[in-house]
């Protein structure tokens, strides 16, 4: 199928329908994401920005030891405390292109209310504070170097009430009473390092919060808005829209990630399809990414869905986004080595890939812009294992089933927005997932083979394949591999300890006699 062609679109569901997923996204198949920001320079994990104002959470306790009181040392002043000094896009998207990936994604800002470009709608920006740098102009300078196409998060519509824990105050000890900095306004600023920026800008905390909004993750049960949460004011909203607009009118990402369910503010204001539609019109390869869609939602942009997979082929591409620890650094994870490993990365991409989806993976930086050297470990075996393995994934297609094997029948049904990764068997060299291209098709084993595989799929009784098969080959080594094919199953006689533990790979030719 061809690219789409440009059309102009309005800002209705019907008008969206028309959307095609661009090929280039279809042959993508693989993407990495730096979900870094000033919530990454405490090193303390996601939410920070939240959870730092929530008495008796843990964040509140180490934002305590290690900047002081909330109502003395706010969000706004962990944002001046980001210089983000080692940071260097171009050798990280050089490594990003080695890995393998096909896209790269910067977050644009996060639930912080914080843009990282030089946006007229947002005075409090890298360009003038934390860095003093253009993080979202020098990341997409350093994709284009590299061939990457660039993509954008953009997570900040949700400040609204997310931020609401910053109205707070301590209920017990020395500082019971006194508030946290989450009302300030620019009238208190005089003498300050920030005289002359209104705290509100960044908090949007001019409303009346949430009646017993007490804990981190309370504001999950109203992150539908119109689902027990006040509709933000319409200043905000458009405010919401001016940047978004502008930050894809200076950028031109091809993808654009909204971290919403549906779209940004939907349903209680129409700027999420405003976007959409503008965003498509202007560029007819464009990739929109949402969250909790309906099947009739899912032909208007593509799903994402976080930290999860399908179980089933999708009929229309999809992403899972992931990440290999939590999605802002944390030093926890590196101290008791709990990131992925290359080998669960690379199985869940094979698993994605298999069934029409492609994975966009976050690898977490310090607040400095450095990945750690457990990070680079685990990046530097992908790349040994994408090097060889490219063309089983890259470019292909989803065969006539995604799969067979122990995995795949106790994988888990999606949760929400996702959140079943990990529910399902290990997998081992009996989990077979498959992928084709042209004539060849991709028999992948999740693990090293210890003797014959059985591809029960391929029995010639099933009828699956129109051509029969020529040759076998295992991707990494010489020579063609032996095979016998059967009304019940194709028997491929690997030698045992050949290939990777991570999956390996056999490219099936089939050709006409």
């Amino acid at each position: 199928m061809e690219n789409p062609t440009p059309q102009e679109f309005e800002p209705t569901w019907e008008s969206l329908s028309h959307y095609q997923t661009p090929e280039w996204f279809r042959d993508a198949k693989f993407g990495l994401w730096a979900h870094w920001g000033p919530q990454c320079e405490p090193e303390r994990g996601d939410w920070y920005a939240r959870g730092m104002y929530i008495e008796g959470d843990q964040k509140y306790a180490d934002h305590i030891e290690q900047y002081g009181h909330p109502s003395e040392f706010g969000f706004k002043d962990v944002i001046r405390a980001w210089k983000a000094e080692n940071w260097d896009p171009d050798s990280l998207l050089a490594l990003y292109k080695r890995v393998g990936a096909e896209y790269f994604v910067a977050l644009a800002n996060h639930h912080d209310n914080f843009d990282l470009w030089d946006s007229t709608h947002q005075p409090w920006n890298s360009t003038v504070m934390g860095p003093n740098r253009n993080i979202v102009a020098e990341w997409a300078e350093a994709a284009k170097k590299h061939g990457l196409k660039f993509g954008v998060s953009v997570h900040a519509s949700h400040a609204w009430s997310w931020y609401e824990s910053s109205q707070g105050a301590d209920t017990t000890g020395k500082y019971a009473g006194i508030p946290y900095d989450g009302k300030l306004t620019q009238a208190d600023g005089t003498g300050t390092w920030w005289e002359g920026y209104d705290p509100q800008d960044l908090y949007a905390q001019n409303h009346l919060p949430t009646p017993m909004e007490t804990n981190m993750w309370s504001v999950i049960k109203h992150w539908e808005w119109g689902n027990g949460y006040p509709a933000p004011s319409e200043a905000y909203c458009e405010n919401f829209f001016n940047r978004t607009m502008e930050l894809i009118e200076k950028y031109s990402p091809d993808l654009v990630y909204f971290d919403d369910t549906v779209l940004p503010m939907h349903p209680v204001s129409d700027v999420g399809l405003r976007i959409a539609a503008q965003y498509y019109s202007a560029n007819p390869n464009a990739v929109l990414n949402g969250k909790v869609l309906s099947d009739e939602q899912k032909k208007t942009m593509v799903w994402d869905i976080e930290r999860g997979q399908s179980p089933d082929i999708e009929p229309l591409p999809w992403q899972t986004c992931t990440c290999l620890g939590d999605w802002h650094y944390k030093q926890s994870i590196y101290d008791n080595r709990e990131y992925k490993s290359a080998k669960t990365v690379i199985q869940m991409l094979v698993d994605v890939v298999s069934k029409n989806g492609n994975l966009l993976l976050s690898v977490p930086l310090r607040g400095d812009g450095t990945p750690d050297d457990q990070e680079v470990a685990i990046l530097e075996e992908i790349a040994e294992w994408m090097a060889v393995h490219r063309e089983c994934l890259i470019g292909t297609r989803p065969w006539v089933v995604a799969g067979e094997g122990p995995s795949m029948a106790s994988a888990k049904p999606l949760n929400a927005q996702g959140f079943n990764e990990g529910t399902a068997l290990p997998n081992t060299a009996a989990d077979l997932r498959f992928t084709h291209q042209g004539d060849d098709l991709y028999v992948l084993a999740l693990g090293l083979p210890e003797g014959d595989i059985w591809v029960d799929s391929l029995g010639l009784a099933k009828g699956n394949l129109s051509l029969p098969i020529s040759k076998i080959e295992m991707l990494g080594e010489s020579g063609e591999v032996a095979f016998t094919h059967t009304d019940v199953a194709l028997i491929i006689h690997a030698q045992p300890g050949a290939g990777n533990s991570s999956a390996t790979a056999f490219r099936v030719t089939t050709s006409q006699i």
